[in-house]
């Protein structure tokens, strides 16, 4: 393998398990979802709900951004505004049915290719991929926190 060529392989398997999670998920009818709606769902289905700022702050968007990507994901159903529970004057956004459904369907989808990946590699392999890619992780986060969020 040629140096530098791992990254872009990295990347390259990343874009090609989006667009095929994506097309699929499209295809059954959760239509319009783009990969920084997944960083979105990911991240207010850990914390169970957050403020558009604390959205954006962890997107690395502004604050008019996050309130456009709320805005959108509203309208086609997979969030919700609601009440901030101790803050009168705050609201939380909160996944709504549709939004986790989308989610589990992301993690069904994901599961399938993992399991075509196994296939086409060997179970054995696959296995060794994911150990390696972890201990890369977690050596990167011995230096800085490393969250799931869109590299813009």
């Amino acid at each position: 393998m040629a140096e530098g060529e791992l990254p872009a392989l990295l990347a390259l398997t990343f874009r090609a398990l989006m667009d095929e999670v994506h097309e699929r998920i499209a295809a059954e009818g959760f239509d319009g979802v783009r990969p920084a709606h997944g960083f979105a769902f990911q991240f207010l289905s850990v914390r169970g709900g957050a403020g558009v700022v604390e959205l954006g702050e962890h997107l690395g968007v502004t604050k008019q951004a996050a309130v456009q990507l709320v805005d959108e994901l509203e309208r086609r159903g997979y969030v919700e505004r609601r009440p901030h529970p101790s803050d009168r004057r705050a609201r939380t956004v909160v996944l709504t049915e549709r939004g986790r459904h989308c989610i589990d369907r992301v993690v069904a989808v994901s599961a399938e290719i993992e399991q075509r990946w196994a296939t086409l590699i060997g179970p054995g392999e696959l296995d060794a991929v994911r150990t390696g890619l972890g201990a890369f992780v977690a050596d990167a986060g011995t230096r800085r926190p490393v969250t799931l969020r869109p590299v813009w």
